[in-house]
């Protein structure tokens, strides 16, 4: 049994070619890597690698993060400029026993010491897209915090091994330095090949206080199937941030257990996300929660269609209701 799971539909692409890596007897280290590759060199995804939304300097700050389900051994990098593909310097961060988890500054000079390359991370697109969302929050004296998918793709491959990996620009205008849940292990992510693995997208800052992943892996481990440990730990952490905090941000998860059980929550109105295993081709389910219980159904052609045409129309004017 092999399969994959991945926030959001912009891990179409990079899934369908590591699919059939895994079909033919890839690891799922190299299948979620080279897939999460895939999505940070896309320019027209906007949260993420290459064309990413800078932070309130106008840089962009990228992070990401790799856990091997067998080893628990784990890489991130947090705050990362101008490095090409941060998912294979965090993957390489994961062989290190010491020095795992780097950002800023130090993250860049190891990248660079260790090869990788430099490449200017911010395109005119994104600087356009930028301008235009400015002109949308911060000049109307509204919060310019929205726009925050980050990438998310667990592996599970034939020889029973899980990995999960995941990459992001962050929070839209987000202070210098800031960090979200996605390089922190057991908020962004988590993996057990002896269990199953679990990743987050949403709003990070909030994400973290319930150690989303963690949780979700610990509940597969208790014997929960993948769809309830993800609505029962999202519903839950929603619950205890309303009660006690008076709001609560996005909260988005999927995970996959070690038989290749998936499931997939959410507290968004429409929650992309994409799964393949040896019995299902790649597809993009679109989810919503219902009754307390997240439903989800296949993305139909017309909504794939407008999704294409919205990621790659121009940069118009800012449009007010």
């Amino acid at each position: 049994m092999w399969g994959m799971i991945a926030t959001w539909r912009m891990a179409l692409e990079g899934i369908v070619q590591a699919s059939d890596a895994l079909r033919q007897g890839a690891t799922s280290a190299r299948a979620v890597v080279d897939a999460v590759a895939e999505v940070e060199d896309f320019p027209f995804y906007k949260s993420v690698g290459y064309g990413g939304l800078p932070n309130e300097q106008g840089e962009v700050e990228l992070d990401a993060a790799f856990m091997d389900g067998d080893t628990l051994a784990f890489g991130a990098v947090g705050n990362l400029i101008d490095i090409a593909n941060p998912v294979r310097v965090a993957h390489a961060l994961s062989r290190q026993r010491f020095n795992s988890l780097l950002v800023g500054a130090g993250a860049r000079e190891w990248a660079l010491s260790e090869g990788f390359a430099a490449k200017t991370m911010l395109t005119e697109r994104a600087t356009q897209h930028y301008r235009k969302r400015c002109r949308e929050t911060i000049d109307r004296g509204l919060s310019p915090y929205d726009g925050h998918d980050t990438v998310g793709m667990i592996g599970l491959d034939k020889h029973g091994s899980m990995s999960v990996a995941t990459s992001t620009s962050g929070l839209f205008m987000k202070r210098r330095g800031r960090l979200g849940d996605s390089p922190v292990i057991g908020s962004g992510f988590y993996c057990d090949s002896q269990i199953g693995a679990a990743t987050a997208t949403g709003v990070g800052e909030d994400l973290m206080k319930g150690c989303v992943s963690y949780e979700i892996v610990r509940r597969m481990e208790n014997g929960m199937s993948p769809q309830r440990a993800a609505d029962s730990v999202v519903l839950e952490l929603e619950d205890k941030l309303m009660a006690r905090f008076g709001r609560v941000g996005d909260l988005s998860v999927v995970c996959m257990n070690r038989d290749g059980e998936f499931g997939a929550a959410t507290n968004i109105k429409t929650f992309s996300f994409v799964v393949a295993h040896e019995h299902l081709p790649p597809t993009v389910y679109l989810a919503e929660r219902r009754d307390g219980q997240t439903c989800y159904t296949p993305a139909d052609e017309q909504w794939m269609s407008d999704y294409a045409a919205r990621i790659r129309a121009p940069i118009g004017e800012p449009h007010y209701d």
